[in-house]
């Protein structure tokens, strides 16, 4: 894994852990009619749906990183350019020994073709 790679996954993963711990913070949409029906005050039904606070701008932004970085793996990944050709290539040559395997020597009836009935397998 080359070094830019690198740094997309560390910036994505970090963008995945602020988008976890921005929406655990926000409060829901119903959070509040519990407080409008008795257990304590609160502004309005629903709340300030048409204002965006905070959090969920910093939530959007997290969320436009992580997509941005998760197109640049997907780029990077597609891209990869190679520097070998495979594992194979990477292997030691082998010795000189081992490269010729033995030949065997030559039948002494070599000499006589016309006599091929030693030839035929039983």
């Amino acid at each position: 894994m080359n070094t830019l790679s690198l740094v997309v996954v560390v910036v994505q993963v970090l963008a995945a852990l602020a988008i976890i711990g921005l929406v655990l913070l926000q409060h829901g949409k119903g959070a509040d009619m519990g407080a409008a029906f008795g257990s304590g005050a609160s502004g309005s039904l629903f709340g300030a749906t048409g204002s965006s606070n905070f959090l969920s701008k910093s939530t959007a932004v997290a969320a436009a990183i992580f997509f941005v970085a998760t197109l640049g793996l997907a780029f990077i990944g597609n891209h990869h350019v190679s520097q070998s050709g495979g594992v194979m290539d990477n292997l030691p040559a082998p010795a000189a020994s081992q490269a010729a395997p033995a030949v065997p020597a030559a039948p002494a009836d070599a000499a006589k073709p016309a006599d091929q009935s030693s030839q035929i397998p039983k």
